[in-house]
C-alpha cells in the first residue's frame, strides 16, 4: 500500500506574490490571512502580495509568510488533504504540526512569530552566519566543524547526500570553510543568512521560544510527524513539543527524515507551500520517489 507524506518549506522559500492567488479566489484562504493579519497586528499580506523582496527577507516577515502559505493550501484543499505523514524542514515543521492538528491555525501562527522575533533578536545580539558546502560527505564536514576551535561552527542542516549547511560565528564558519576547500568540497559558500541558524548561538532564542510552547495547546496528531531533530515518527504530544524546542539549537535532519518516511512506506511526497526547493531534495534523497506540489 503505498502512503503520501506531505512536507512543509522552511525559510528561503518566500517570494513577493506569494498567495495571493489564494487570497483571490478562495474565501477561506482570504477569511484566515485577514484572521492572521489581526493576530499579528500588521497587513503581512501587503508584503507578501506586492512588497519588495528586502522586506519579505526579514526574519520576522519571512516565517510567518511562508507559514500562512503552506497551511492555508493544506486548509483550502479541505478534504482531498489526507496525510499518512507530515514532516517540514525547520520553520516547515510548525506548518506540519497545523496541517496534522496538533496545533490550531491560530496558536501556530503564534508561535511561528514568536519564534520568529526571537532568532531575529538572537541574530541581532550576535554576528553570526551560515554556509552551504557542497560535494563532501557528511561525516567529513563533522570531523572538520568538530577540528575548529576559533569561534563556533556545527552542521546545521542535513539538506541531501554531499548538500550540508554549516552554522556558527562569522570567524567559524570563514574558517571551517577554508577547511572543507581544502579538504575537496566543490563549494562552501556563506549565505546571505541573518543569523547563525540551527546552532548553539540560538540559545537565547530557544529560552523564549520554550515559554511560548509551554503556555501552548497541543492536541494528538492525525498522523506522525517526522521531526528534524529525530528523524523519527513522533506522536506524543509532549515529545513533540520538546522536540519543537530543541530544534532551534540542533541539526535539521532532513536526509534522514525522508530515508525514514520512505523506510516506513511513504512513496508519494507532496510539497505544500512556496517553491519546490523539497521536491529537489527528495528526489536527491530517494531518486524513486514519486513528488508533485499540492
Amino acid at each position: 500500500m503505498t502512503k503520501t507524506a506531505y512536507v512543509f518549506p522552511g525559510q528561503g522559500a518566500q517570494f513577493v506574490g506569494m498567495g495571493k492567488d489564494l487570497y483571490e479566489n478562495s474565501p477561506l484562504a482570504k477569511d484566515l490571512f485577514e484572521k492572521a493579519n489581526e493576530i499579528l497586528g500588521y497587513r503581512i499580506t501587503d508584503i507578501m502580495f506586492s512588497g519588495t523582496d528586502e522586506e519579505l527577507k526579514q526574519t520576522k516577515v519571512t516565517q510567518p509568510a511562508i507559514f500562512l502559505h503552506s497551511v492555508i493550501k493544506a486548509l483550502v484543499a479541505g478534504e482531498s488533504f489526507k496525510p499518512d505523514m507530515v514532516a517540514g524542514h525547520s520553520l516547515g515543521e510548525f506548518s506540519a504540526l497545523v496541517a496534522n492538528r496538533t496545533l490550531n491555525f491560530e496558536d501556530g501562527l503564534r508561535l511561528v512569530f514568536a519564534r520568529a522575533m526571537a532568532m531575529q533578536e538572537a541574530c541581532e545580539a550576535e554576528p553570526s552566519t551560515m554556509a552551504a558546502v557542497l560535494g563532501l560527505d557528511d561525516n567529513k564536514v563533522e570531523e572538520i566543524c568538530a577540528s575548529v576551535t576559533e569561534g563556533v561552527v556545527v552542521p546545521a542542516n542535513y539538506n541531501c547526500p554531499g548538500q550540508l549547511v554549516i552554522s556558527g560565528s562569522i570567524t567559524g564558519v570563514n574558517k571551517a570553510c577554508e577547511l572543507l576547500k581544502a579538504a575537496g568540497a566543490k563549494r562552501a559558500l556563506v549565505l546571505p543568512v541573518g543569523g547563525a541558524f540551527h546552532s548553539p548561538l540560538m540559545e537565547p532564542a530557544r529560552v523564549k521560544l520554550e515559554q511560548a510552547i509551554l503556555n501552548t495547546q497541543f492536541n494528538t496528531p492525525i498522523c506522525p510527524v517526522y521531526q528534524n531533530v529525530t528523524a523519527s515518527a513522533v506522536s506524543d504530544v509532549d515529545s513533540i513539543k520538546q522536540n519543537l524546542v530543541s530544534q532551534l539549537t540542533a541539526s535539521v535532519k532532513w536526509t534522514q527524515s525522508v530515508q525514514a518516511m520512505v523506510a516506513d512506506g511513504a512513496t508519494h511526497f507532496i510539497e505544500c507551500g512556496p517553491g519546490n526547493v523539497l521536491q529537489g531534495l527528495v528526489k536527491k534523497i530517494h531518486k524513486e520517489a514519486e513528488t508533485a506540489a499540492l
